[in-house]
């Protein structure tokens, strides 16, 4: 099998996918929305699903809504707000016990799909807006959020290397929003935004489990009240070369242990015919305990706390993160840089191969077990407009050769190095 098992449909401006399945007891419901990244509309796009959670028309009270939840046989409900390419994705989950399996006196498909409906249409409003006591609460939510990644070092360094290296792109952008844009935010102007996302967005909606795609059209158009129109579609960046010399950029903080972190311009994305080589590249370089980095720069150097490679597939960029004392800046620098020296030559033991290989194997059968996990993987194709099986990307990546993955690192170009140290004296 090459092609998603997925069937496709469409009702009103809704994309639908659905995968027919006994093989989970549950029916597994996400609801992906997404608008591109822009700087005005970030944070209160971030905040909505925060807000939406709290209540709807006809179960305004949070607890009432709840036991919604409750009644549908502790039906799983939560979110996510995140980023692929330049676009801001809000996903919507639910998952719901298969009827046959409890005795229910409502088909439990329907109901939940009639509660994401009423979620996603009918909010909850006072006087023609958000409720001003749930608006306030979230926006002490999400700033909670947001300053929890710069309490993360970690975290926060990673987003401020990506902030330097697209300083002047869509992607700079955390998908959270800014700190500095939540107080602006009122429940009458978070309403307008709502509206706004709500007209423009791209939307599609998977349903896996022991269902149809004709089902799921017929209650997809009972529980979805929206105005009608076609859907919207994505636009992924064009993956462009680094631009100038390689940027240096040093941050001082409170910290005792300085984070190093690297952005690379790999110019491969998810839908190019050398993406599985650019999965073999990664997981050499850095993305498993017997990786370069790993074995180099933490284990024989004993030059990092931790030294790992990270593949964004949808922007085309790969980022090593490493924690290291602050006095080894230049040490670790140097012979990470040699790790991709050394990954230009085409010389791969074949441990590295064979091991690299069989974890990402490992990962894409993994993917088979988990219907969210399904979900995600098959939404990639949504974005990038390249469709192809869990199944045909492994037999891809078994067939990577040396050459393919040293061709990746040729056209690999170190864009920006980031060094979060301590305050110096004086």
């Amino acid at each position: 099998m090459t092609k998603s098992a997925f069937e496709r449909g469409q009702f009103n401006r809704i994309r639908l996918h659905v995968l027919p399945t006994q093989r989970f007891k549950t029916f597994s419901i996400s609801l992906y929305m997404g608008t591109p990244l822009r700087e005005e509309t970030v944070t209160s796009n971030a905040l909505i699903p925060f807000v939406l959670r709290r209540g709807t028309s006809s179960t305004p009270e949070t607890i009432a809504f709840r036991e919604r939840l409750d009644e549908l046989y502790g039906a799983g409900f939560g979110f996510d707000v995140y980023k692929r390419g330049d676009s801001q994705i809000i996903q919507f989950r639910m998952d719901v016990i298969n009827d046959r399996f409890v005795s229910s006196d409502q088909p439990l498909l329907a109901s939940s799909l009639k509660f994401l409906g009423e979620v996603l249409t009918a909010p909850a409003e006072e006087n023609g807006h958000f409720r001003d006591k749930y608006v306030k609460a979230e926006k002490d939510t999400l700033r909670k959020r947001l300053e929890a990644i710069i309490n993360d070092k970690i975290r926060y360094a990673a987003e401020r290397c990506l902030e330097e290296m697209f300083v002047n792109e869509p992607y700079r952008l955390h998908p959270l929003g800014q700190l500095a844009d939540i107080d602006v935010i009122t429940p009458r102007s978070l309403t307008e935004s709502y509206r706004k996302l709500m007209s423009e967005a791209a939307f599609d909606l998977y349903v896996v489990g022991d269902t149809t795609l004709e089902e799921v059209k017929s209650l997809v158009a009972e529980a979805f009240k929206m105005e009608s129109g076609t859907p919207s579609s994505y636009k992924m960046p064009a993956v462009a070369g680094k631009s100038g010399e390689v940027r240096t950029v040093i941050e001082e903080m409170d910290v005792s242990q300085g984070k190093l972190n690297m952005g690379l311009r790999i110019n491969t994305s998810y839908g190019d015919e050398d993406y599985p080589a650019a999965l073999m590249y990664n997981g050499i370089l850095g993305g498993y305990p017997h990786s370069k980095l790993f074995l180099n720069v933490r284990e024989k150097a004993s030059l990092a706390y931790y030294a790992a490679s990270r593949l964004d597939g949808h922007q085309g960029i790969c980022t090593v993160q490493s924690g290291i004392e602050i006095d080894n800046f230049d040490k670790a620098k140097v012979i990470i840089e040699e790790q991709l020296a050394s990954m230009r030559t085409g010389i791969y033991s074949d441990l590295e191969m064979n091991q690299t290989k069989a974890m990402i194997a490992n990962h894409l059968r993994e993917l088979q077990d988990s219907a969210n996990e399904m979900i995600g993987f098959d939404f990639n194709a949504v974005l990038t407009g390249r469709e192809r099986s869990a199944n045909e990307l492994l037999n891809q990546v078994q067939a990577v050769t040396a050459g393919q993955i040293a061709a990746i690192a040729q056209k690999t170009e170190l864009d920006t190095i980031y060094f979060l140290r301590d305050r110096k004296e004086g």
